[in-house]
Parts: C-alpha cells; structure tokens; sequence
C-alpha cells in the first residue's frame, strides 16, 4: 500500500521540482504516476492527490476521473462502494502544471485534504481556472476548467508550491467520515 503523508511532513511545504520533459513516459515517472493512482483508489472520498502527497517532490498531480461521475456530483451513493465499482471517466494526469488563467469570480467552498486528516475548512478560490500540463506521454496539455474541477487544479498546484488548504481557510475544524457535509478531499 502507498502511503499518503501527512501534514507534518516537510516534503508537502517544498516547492516541488519540474519532471525533466526527457524522463515523462520513462519507467521511473510511471511508477510514480501510478502510485498516486494506487493511492487516491485506495481513499474512497480522495479526488486528486499530487506527487508529494506521496514523498516525491516533483511538479505532478492526478485528478480522479470519479468526479465526473454523476453520483459524484450529485453526492449520492455510497462513498464505500458504487463509485469505485463503476466504469468511470480516466484519471488526468498533470506533469509540470501552470495555472495560466483563473477568473476572478471567487467562490468559497468546502475543501479537505488526504494529507491534513481530519480536519475542513473553507476555501475562496476562483470559479474557472486553465492549467497548461504534459500528460503522462509527453503531450502537451491545456484543461480549463470550472467548478470542482477549476477548485482541485488550485488546490493541487498549491501542494506542488508547498502550501496546503489549511494556510489559507476558514473554519476550520474536525469532521468524521459520516458528516455529510460536502468535501473536496485531495
């Protein structure tokens, strides 16, 4: 089993370094990519997880296809079992992400962390953002996004620059797996 790390970790407060563009595709990068595959599944409420989530400081982050299962969105079904079960859109894979653009429309939304257990808070980010990537072949990537989706591309650029969702929340507090309160976990 991968481990995810925690908040006291100083790997997750470096600023992590880019993925040399001759090593994406290479057997060491798909390893990594696909341990933080391994990970995020085994976390059934987990949505996005980013290399130093994992103890590998380097510029790379994964967001779960289940986010655009439509049980997902809506927040029905168990959270145990059916989302996994389900054939679901493929993970994206982000290599040396930059956020080109964010809105400023800002929204404040409830947000978690695999890495800072248990503990929410709320988040104001902007409502759409675009992130200029490589996939996991080398292809140069352009996503925009809005939403939850515009909200993890924020969330997981800040853990590539050493900043987790606590630096910057409000209300912050415990919450146990069965609050049913909304929660973006990554």
């Amino acid at each position: 089993m991968i481990k995810i790390v925690q908040s006291e970790d100083p790997v997750l407060r470096e600023v992590a370094k880019e993925v040399p563009l001759s090593l994406i595709g290479k057997p060491k990068i798909k390893k990594i990519i696909n341990d933080m595959i391994i990970a995020l599944n085994a976390e059934s409420d987990g949505v996005a997880i980013a290399a130093p989530q994992i103890g590998v400081s380097l510029r790379i982050f994964v967001v779960s296809g289940r986010i655009f299962d439509d049980d997902f969105i809506r927040g029905q079904g168990s959270i145990e079992g059916d989302l996994y079960k389900k054939a679901r859109q493929k993970d994206m894979v982000f290599i040396n992400p930059i956020l080109k653009k964010i809105s400023k429309d800002k929204k404040l939304l409830s947000e978690g962390c695999l890495s800072v257990r248990p503990i929410y808070g709320k988040v104001r980010r902007a409502t759409r953002a675009t992130v200029e990537a490589y996939d996991e072949n080398g292809k140069k990537v352009v996503k925009d996004a809005s939403g939850l989706l515009a909200h993890i591309f924020q969330h997981e650029t800040d853990h590539l620059d050493g900043v987790l969702f606590i630096d910057k929340a409000k209300d912050l507090h415990e919450a146990s797996m069965d609050n049913d309160e909304f929660n973006e976990k990554n």
